[in-house]
């Protein structure tokens, strides 16, 4: 599991209540990987099957990160352009 996919998974976990245990375990797991640079295969494992089984679930929206935008970057809003028949041709 690279880097992107765990801080993926990290934050879609984020979003729902774990259990004690749950929460022990995913930060265990961020740790082992801060510090190897990887997980175990059984780690890697048991984060997706927690991920997928999480995500079946309603989200905490009690949650700080669920309305958390940090990641998205806002769009330039595009200038409109007047339609030819709403422009006066004055001669």
């Amino acid at each position: 599991m690279n880097r992107e996919r765990l801080e993926w998974v990290m934050s879609g976990l984020s979003q729902y209540r774990l259990t004690k245990n749950e929460d022990q375990f995913v930060k265990s797991a961020s740790g082992d990987f801060d510090q190897k640079e990887m997980l175990t295969e059984h780690q890697e494992e048991r984060l997706e099957s927690l991920y997928k089984e999480k995500s079946k679930s309603k989200p905490n929206k009690n949650s700080s990160d669920y309305f958390s935008f940090k990641e998205t970057i806002p769009k330039k809003a595009r200038v409109r352009r007047p339609l030819a028949k709403d422009v006066l041709i004055a001669s």
